[in-house]
């Protein structure tokens, strides 16, 4: 087990993993971790759906057939973000560093596309976990799942396990609650995908930095 200090600093996110499951144990262990997390009220707004084995198959199968179709995405929440000036920026260089350790050029259209279907795949995890938020929770209640999936993600790298939050497996919420038999007032926000880190990935190789405190804080006195 290593530190909170530890776990903030290694973790980060993977996107090619091992077949190897994690134990039940353990899983067990890291969604009682979880459950800790600080909310409004204390009325614990998440509603996680952890999927494995054949069900994580099936789903990923759907997954990436809508988007190797072309199918128009349907977010319980708007997806589509804007961003401009240091924002975007750090959204480029994301990118460039993910798709230079794939090997991506820019111009390779098809290539970026296969990547892109690769995030409705798991990128080959074991296990994924899809947040819900029953209706009518709003903004201030995803907040507290924000937290909780942090909460979880340190959990779990504390433990050696790899995780990918992707917004990517709340594009097609739908098909999810068909598969998952869960009925249409339980909205999507996003899905981690975890499970132990494969290091032969190219992907894996990709390394993004944070802005230093000093661009970002400010101290009121």
């Amino acid at each position: 087990m290593i530190s909170v200090d530890e776990a903030i600093l290694q973790r980060r996110s993977v996107r090619g993993f091992l077949p190897r499951e994690v134990p039940h144990p353990v899983l067990d262990e890291v969604f009682a971790i979880a459950q800790r997390s600080p909310s409004n009220c204390n009325v614990q707004p998440w509603v996680p759906h952890v999927v494995s084995g054949e069900a994580l198959k099936k789903l990923a199968a759907a997954l990436v057939a809508a988007g190797e179709r072309g199918e128009p995405i349907a977010p319980d929440w708007p997806a589509e973000s804007k961003f401009d000036g240091v924002y975007r920026a750090r959204q480029v260089d994301a990118a460039v560093q993910l798709y230079g350790a794939m090997g991506v050029e820019r111009s390779d259209l098809v290539g970026r596309r296969a990547a892109y279907v690769r995030n409705l795949g798991f990128f080959g995890a074991p296990h994924a976990v899809f947040i819900f938020m029953p209706h009518p929770f709003d903004t201030r209640e995803a907040t507290d799942i924000g937290m909780y999936a942090q909460t979880l993600m340190l959990a779990m790298t504390a433990r050696g396990i790899a995780t990918c939050a992707q917004g990517a497996l709340g594009l097609y919420p739908g098909i999810v609650r068909e598969m998952l038999g869960l009925p249409q007032g339980q909205r999507l926000l996003f899905g981690v995908s975890f499970g132990y880190e494969d290091p032969a990935d190219k992907a894996n190789a990709a390394r993004v930095g944070r802005a230093p405190t000093t661009e970002t804080v400010r101290f009121h006195r």
